[in-house]
């Protein structure tokens, strides 16, 4: 697992990132939904402390969207006018406020999965909008390997204090919004806040793989062997990743088409 932190995380980062340049922030925002810091992460707590522990943590990882939405959506609305260390520690205040209402929620999927549902809704309404700008400067080697660093350096801090805090901040601290920061900081200071503000709204599609996630483990973690519940949670996740960029391709279109008659 240590070799997993070390490498993957930073991998991801890479492949984020360089989607970034590729294909936009929308783009970059929706792959990094995919549960792969908190996957490794959820793992280990089950290997450590059983799967009754990991099931609620990964019910706290579900309701913990709340915390990674009011993250991005402070640093969203911060960065419009601040630096970007001002909207990191607005950002990270906005995360640790809701971490600890959600930790006194119960550990229930109903609750988790209202809390994530009304977060993704409450951000994308009132998030500030704006196109998304062509980057300014290309990456650097520089910049790639500081967010590689800074990705390893985070997945392995929050796993090390993970085990002992017992499962509800456990779960929460796996959702610690550890793309959010490194994507966010690097590309405000690379390309402007409107790019940052396309990226943070792309990360929605992410959410709705996220939550299948790790809404899977928790009713099938304490029926099952690890390996198994956690196999049928990355299927499940990877389908509805799929499913929601189809939906998101689909549309693009037909908005686009009702546009240009508005135009006519």
């Amino acid at each position: 697992m240590l070799a997993l932190k070390l490498t993957l995380v930073p991998l991801f980062v890479l492949v984020v990132s360089m989607s970034g340049k590729w294909w936009g922030p929308s783009v970059a925002g929706w792959l990094a939904g995919l549960p792969v810091v908190a996957g490794p992460i959820l793992f280990l707590l089950v290997l450590v402390h059983g799967p009754i522990f990991g099931a609620r943590a990964a019910t706290l990882s579900l309701s913990a969207i709340l915390a990674s939405e009011a993250f991005n959506f402070a640093y969203a609305w911060t960065c419009r006018s601040r630096a970007w260390p001002v909207a990191v520690v607005v950002g990270l205040i906005a995360w640790l406020i809701s971490a600890c209402g959600l930790s006194m929620l119960p550990a229930s999927p109903i609750w988790a999965a209202a809390a994530a549902l009304a977060a993704v809704c409450f951000g994308q309404s009132f998030m500030p909008r704006g196109s998304a700008v062509a980057p300014g400067a290309p990456l650097t080697r520089a910049d790639l390997l500081g967010r590689m660093i800074a990705g390893a350096v985070l997945t392995v801090l929050v796993t090390s204090v993970s085990g002992w805090v017992g499962p509800a901040w456990s779960g929460l601290i796996a959702v610690f919004p550890l793309l959010g920061i490194v994507l966010s900081v690097s590309s405000h200071r690379a390309h402007g806040p409107a790019f940052v503000v396309s990226l943070l709204r792309g990360m929605v599609l992410g959410r709705f793989s996220f939550a299948a996630f790790c809404l899977v483990l928790s009713f099938s973690l304490p029926h099952q062997r690890p390996l198994p519940a956690f196999a049928e949670a990355a299927i499940v996740a990877m389908f509805v990743q799929w499913s929601t960029r189809r939906l998101a391709t689909t549309r693009r279109p037909k908005v686009s088409r009702t546009t240009a008659i508005a135009a006519e």
